[in-house]
Parts: C-alpha cells; structure tokens; sequence
C-alpha cells in the first residue's frame, strides 16, 4: 500500500511535474480520519497538495521564488465536505436531499440509489414509475422493477439513478473497460497559440498580481460540487473567477454558498442567443473555462474544446463528466454518489460494516477530489500554455477518481475510526461575511509559505454580478 507521498509523487509526476518540488512538500497527520474502508482521506489530501503543487509551480514561473506547501490529512479531509460543516449565522445547513432520494430495494433483493434534488429529475423517475412523489409510493413501485431494466428507463427518460453493483459486477461492464486506460488527469493540447502575453515587453506571460493565478481569468459552468470546488480552488490561488449560470436551471442553494467563495457570478441563458452570445464574450477574453456539461452538450451548442479554442486562441479547456469521455455511459448524468453506487463503492462499504445493502463513503470524495484534481489539472496545462503556447484541454470524471481511490487499497479497521464532528472541526473554520449572512466555512488545507490561499471575494447570490470581466490588475 503506497504512502500519501508516493502517490502524491506518482500524480505529480504523471502531469509532467518536477519531482524536485516535492521536497518542499509536507505531509501530515494519519489514516484514517473518518470512518471507511477505503482511503478517503489520502484521496483528500493528495488531491488537496497536487492543486497546491500546480499552484507554487505557476507563483515560481512568474515570480523566480520556489515556497514549501504543507497538507495536514485530517484538514483535508474536513475540506472534503466542507458544505457539512458550514455555518450561516450560526446555523447548520438545511436538509439537502429531496424526500424520495435515496436508496431503495428492486426485485430480487437488489437495491437502487435514486438522486431526485433537481425536480426534473425527480418527475422523470415518478413518470417511469407511475406514482407520486412519495418514499412509500417510489418503494412499492420499484419492487415491480428489475434492478437493471429501472436504471436504463430513467435514464432514457431522463432521470439520475444507479443500480447497486459489485466492484466485479462493475467491471465487468464496457463502460469500465473503456475507463481503464484513460489517466486520472488527461491532459493533450489541441491547437496551436503563442503563449499569451498580457502585457509589454515581450513576451510576459503573466499579468501583474501577488497571487499565483492573480489576473488569470477562470469561466465556471458548473453546478453541484466537483467543478465549482475547482473554481473555488483557483479563486483561492488569486484568479478572477467568473460563475455563469442560467436563471432556468435549478441549483441547491446551500451548495452555491459553500462553493462560491471568491467568484463573481452571472446569468447566461444558453438556450438563447443573447445568452450565447455572452458567453462567446467572456469567452473571447478568458484563459480558463471549466466546465460539467456531459460531453458533447456544449458542443451542440457551439463551444466544443476545438470550437472554444478557435474563439480564444491559448484557452485552456477544463472537461468534467460522471463515467468518462468514451464508451457507452459517456453521455449519462451522473452525481458522487450515484458514481459510488454503480462503481462498487457502496456494496463494498456495507461488506464492511456488516450492514445489509449499500453504505456511502463518508464524504461525497469523488466530487471533492476530483474538483482538486480539475483545478491541478487546469494549472498545469496554463503553466504549459505560458511555457510553449498551444490551446489545452483537460479531461476528468468522477468514475475515473473513483478507479484510482480503488486502487489504493483497503483499510482493515478503518471504519472503527469515530467522526469528526462539527465540534471538532472548529479550529479548521474561520467566520466570514457573505451576500447570504455571517458564514463559518472550511479554510483551505494547503498552506503555501509566500503566498497564502484565500478568497478575495465573498459568496453572492447566483446573478449577482454582470457577465463582464473586471479589469485586470
């Protein structure tokens, strides 16, 4: 079983990243932090430290000054569900499931897991079903269903659901095989560019600014927890980060909160041409755009990778999905904890506590870590782009940070581990005000000697701010 550094060592070194700086990187604490069978906690912090590697990278490209990092484990993995320990005025966070989420048992004594915060996808599941929006109603409907056949028709339908599966009944799909060889962070150049310059003489490739990402401009079209983590984690690092949304699409507020700290944010109805339209703005002048449609939605509507980097020559292009770029599942919707359910996560967690049906990890650790791993993923390549020029596209998916939890091994007694309860975590919160009341939230776990993480901005409202970049510097 490898050390945290080890496999902190093995993902640096895999995106290209000097191994020299490696050694001004510190590790602590132990495993396990919180109560699993797997290695939740090393995910959080060597997904935490890779996005603080990328960071110092770029700070010592612009700056000539190299600085030690250090991750603390049980920080990290307090970060890594950061919205549970949220605070608004003193307030804990409201419940955040729909009533009928959730799991449920299918013919045959096998279970589903039903993801229904979105009311699209909650009526998608009851019109598949026949019947109202109701646990009991959902319970005695899905009893008449086969595990298998459920899950294609709410997809097909439109819903989010996943069937309870083995890690061997998993693997054994094509979706799985398509995954393996994809790396955990895939990133390729996709066209050519001069490396951006902002400002005289040249070539000078970075903007004034104190902060490692300081006038680097982020585009943000996420929603939920994984991509708007990254954004959150490259606001924390200086950028200029600009949340886009659309007035037609639900959110779940408590979730905009926590992952919105130093972003602006704007409505862009893509559906439209105006909205469009604003978004080729912003577009046109960033040098980051993230994003979590499923493949190929934004490019029915015009902003491909290849498309986007024809607009903004040097663009580097950030791509999140559920299961993978390629293969059957390309195009399913998919959250954390449907890709747990499908992928083995749950029926292996439940083996181990010796509880009958499936047991989630402890924290929703695929959306988190793959969040860090999207914000390292975007540094490395900008720090390319500087370097050599080109346009960029990063790809990750939750089903693919799920492989490499996997492949992590085992914790024996780790479920034996109590909780960190929000007592607990205090020292790692630190109050702040915000556009929705006094906030006590998660600082961030990467502690940088030069240049401290932190967020410039508070978190607003959704539409708070014009769809208009600040000027730079």
């Amino acid at each position: 079983m490898q050390a945290p550094r080890d496999l902190l060592a093995d993902l640096w070194t895999s995106v290209g990243g000097d191994a020299a700086a490696l050694e001004r990187v510190t590790l602590t604490g132990d495993e396990p932090q919180l109560p699993s069978s797997f290695r939740v906690d090393a995910a959080a912090q060597v997904s935490i430290a890779a996005s603080a590697m990328a960071a110092a990278q770029i700070w010592e490209m612009r700056s000539g000054q190299a600085q030690s990092i250090s991750v603390d484990m049980r920080h990290a993995a307090i970060e890594c569900r950061s919205e549970r320990y949220l605070r608004r005025d003193g307030e804990p966070p409201p419940p955040m499931w729909d009533p009928i989420a959730g799991v449920y048992q299918v013919k045959g004594g096998r279970y589903v897991r039903l993801h229904t915060n979105f009311p699209h996808h909650r009526d998608a599941v009851c019109k598949v079903l026949s019947c109202a929006a109701t646990r009991e109603a959902v319970q005695a409907a899905l009893l008449t269903w086969d595990g298998e056949a459920f899950e294609t028709a709410a997809y097909a339908a439109g819903g989010v659901v996943a069937l309870m599966r083995t890690r061997e009944e998993w693997q054994a799909l094509p979706q799985a095989s398509a995954l393996a060889d994809l790396p955990l962070l895939d990133i390729t150049r996709i066209g050519e560019a001069a490396p951006k310059p902002w400002a005289a003489p040249w070539p000078a490739p970075w903007p004034a600014g104190d902060r490692p990402l300081g006038g680097v401009r982020v585009l943000d079209l996420s929603r939920v927890i994984a991509g708007p983590v990254a954004g959150r984690t490259l606001a924390a690092h200086g950028a200029d980060l600009m949340l886009v949304s659309s007035p037609k699409l639900p959110s779940i507020p408590w979730l905009v909160i926590d992952t919105g700290r130093g972003k602006l944010s704007s409505f862009a109805d893509l559906t439209t041409k105006d909205g469009q339209a604003a978004l080729r703005a912003l577009l046109a002048e960033a040098d980051i755009f993230s994003q979590g449609y499923r493949p190929r939605s934004l490019a029915a509507l015009g902003f491909s990778p290849e498309e986007a980097a024809a607009i903004n020559p040097g663009l580097v292009y950030v791509s999140l999905s559920a299961y993978g770029r390629s293969g059957p599942w390309a195009d399913r919707r998919g959250f954390d904890s449907l890709v747990q359910c499908a992928t083995g996560f749950n029926a292996a967690e439940g083996q181990a506590a010796g509880v009958a049906g499936p047991k989630e990890l402890p924290m929703q650790i695929l959306d988190h870590a793959t969040g860090y791993l999207m914000a390292c993923g975007a540094m490395v390549a900008k720090a390319r782009q500087a370097r050599e020029g080109g346009s960029w596209h990063v790809q990750v998916s939750l089903a693919r940070t799920g492989q490499w939890l996997w492949e992590m091994g085992r914790l024996t007694e780790g479920l034996l581990v109590p909780d960190i309860t929000a007592e607990a975590a205090a020292p790692r919160l630190a109050p702040t005000p915000s556009g929705f009341g006094m906030l006590t939230a998660v600082l961030h776990a990467a502690q940088l000697s030069k240049t401290p993480a932190h967020w410039a901005l508070p978190s607003v409202p959704l539409g708070s701010d014009p769809p208009r970049w600040p000027a730079r510097g």
